[in-house]
């Protein structure tokens, strides 16, 4: 039976976990709501254990879980759905302590910081979110972290910033890939030249994994920042570059976003988000540097033509 879980298997950071796992021949159990999106997602892997879950049943979750040691919390929510993250998180709380599990870490956002107040942010920024997505996400990891202090189960959090790499369709930065493939203009929340942070998939697995093997990772949080601070137009660029396509962008802001809004929910549930477009959270990560002896950070046109390569791989002769 296998001891490590992963709690939302197919999407990007679980396929990325997926494949570390695999290549370092370690067995898993990838857990999802669709059982043929699992064989989907892990074709061809004899590591894997697939199970199906109802999270909004206990006995389901319990099932997932059993026999776990180690659980790697990644299932991700849409927006419209951001607060059903507290009690999501009181189900797999309850369910690892029925059934003895030991850790459990939980793949985060920037959300809980709000608004940064210094620049880069380290762990012990305040957490004062400015947003309701932000509250979810806070109450989130309190819950896991209060479960940590009571002794019912050992947790960390690993908060990334906005991430892209192979299998990421819902980043800020999937279009700009799929724009660029197409020929056409990425659509990009302005402003286009204040620096974020993009951090590479595999690269969060893989430290996700090394965190997850530190017995003093556990009661805190921990940051992980991207590459280095980039503008979003000249990701885009290198993007369009990596294409052999001169760079086309159309800048979406707020007030055209609200506008929009009035017709997509999508877009809508994007507004009360927008400060971080204007001020960014970027990530100081040297706490988890020192901790792991070092960080795996791929150079951002490195991981541009394999997130293009993956794409090209998964098209349809």
């Amino acid at each position: 039976m296998p001891e490590i879980v992963l709690l939302g298997a197919t999407g990007a950071m679980g396929r990325a976990l997926g494949a570390e796992l695999r290549a370092a021949g370690r067995p898993f159990r990838a857990v999802a709501r669709s059982r043929s999106r699992l064989a989907e997602t892990f074709a061809g892997s004899p590591e894997a254990e697939f199970c199906t879950w109802n999270p909004d049943e206990p006995a389901s979750v319990r099932a997932a879980l059993r026999g776990a040691q180690t659980v790697f919390f990644l299932v991700g929510l849409p927006y419209s759905g951001f607060g059903r993250y507290p009690a999501l998180m009181r189900q797999v709380l309850d369910a690892a302590a029925a059934e003895n599990v030991a850790r459990i870490l939980l793949v985060g956002t920037v959300y809980s910081y709000g608004v940064p107040q210094t620049t880069p942010v380290r762990e012990d920024h305040p957490r004062e979110p400015a947003a309701f997505k932000g509250r979810m996400r806070k109450e989130q990891e309190d819950l896991l972290l209060a479960a940590d202090a009571g002794g019912r189960v050992r947790g960390t959090i690993l908060r990334l910033p906005d991430f892209y790499g192979p299998g990421v369709e819902t980043s800020i930065m999937a279009g700009v890939f799929r724009a660029a493939v197409q020929g056409k203009a990425a659509p990009l929340l302005a402003p286009l030249d204040t620096p974020q942070e993009f951090v590479f998939v595999p690269d969060a697995a893989r430290t996700a994994l090394q965190l997850a093997a530190q017995p003093n990772a556990y009661g805190r949080a921990w940051n992980l920042g991207g590459f280095a601070p980039i503008t979003p137009r000249d990701f885009a660029a290198k993007v369009f570059a990596a294409v052999g396509r001169a760079p086309k962008v159309r800048a979406v802001g707020l007030w055209t976003l609200r506008w929009l809004g009035l017709f997509n929910r999508v877009l809508r549930e994007l507004i009360e988000m927008h400060y971080l477009r204007e001020t960014p959270v970027l990530l100081d990560d040297s706490a988890l540097r020192a901790l792991l002896g070092g960080l795996s950070k791929t150079p951002y046109d490195a991981g541009i033509r394999a997130t293009l390569a993956a794409l090209a791989a998964a098209r349809p002769a």
